[in-house]
């Protein structure tokens, strides 16, 4: 008699377990960011931020090349957690739930104190650094505007939505989010206090404005009117 075989529903599920090398390289990410948070990226150090972790220099050194390489890690970690391979962007969903979670996030994010805090780090040290503010760019509000452009054009193209120009239409729909809590913040004020209420009423009334003008097709065009003004 052939012995039984085990169904996915016949014992638990797997767990996950995270590579301790990993474990170690988020815990230098958590560490540098609050060196940098106080001290800025100028006078923050290597040295400084192995001794915050209880660890080495050439510990630190084997997970990150330099300084710039660890505040790019800072950066796009909190950019994957809005846009990244595991976010409201990449799963299936409705266009609306995505957008409301991707919205939600990210408003979410820019009115918390650490965020708010590292662009004010970003804009202190440009002038002397603008490789820095380069590498910020890249890594947070580029990275997310990239990928919200390649949904945008990935659900235009199924049916959903109607951005012939989607990084125009990106644009739009993030400073719709976070342009007035982004400008609070880089001018050096503290964070707009927002309740959670208030945080979904905006992300609603930011995507019901969106989709009346890219939810879909027009009927019909206006005389002279092509969707190059989208």
């Amino acid at each position: 008699m052939k012995p039984k075989q085990l169904t996915p529903e016949a014992g638990p599920s797997p767990v996950r377990r995270v590579p301790r090398g990993d474990t170690r390289r988020r815990e230098l990410v958590d560490v540098a960011e609050q060196v940098f948070l106080e001290r800025g990226f100028a006078n923050a150090t290597m040295q400084m931020i192995a001794s915050q972790a209880g660890g080495s220099k050439e510990t630190l050194y084997r997970h990150f090349a330099s300084k710039e390489a660890l505040f790019a890690e800072i950066v796009g970690r909190k950019a994957a957690r809005i846009s990244g391979p595991e976010s409201a962007l990449a799963r299936a969903g409705t266009t609306q739930e995505a957008l409301f979670e991707f919205g939600h996030g990210l408003l979410t994010m820019m009115t918390k104190s650490d965020t708010s805090s590292l662009f004010r780090v970003v804009v202190a040290e440009a002038p002397r650094s603008p490789e820095l503010a380069a590498i910020f760019y890249a890594h947070g509000p580029g990275a997310t505007l990239e990928r919200l452009t390649d949904y945008l054009r990935a659900a235009t193209r199924r049916g959903d939505l109607h951005c012939q120009q989607p990084l125009r239409a990106a644009r739009l729909f993030l400073g719709a989010v976070i342009a007035q809590h982004h400008l609070y913040s880089l001018i050096g004020q503290p964070p707009m206090p927002v309740s959670e209420t208030e945080i979904r009423e905006h992300v609603r009334a930011a995507i019901a404005m969106f989709l009346a003008r890219y939810g879909r097709p027009p009927a019909r065009r206006r005389l002279g009117q092509s969707d190059s003004s989208d």
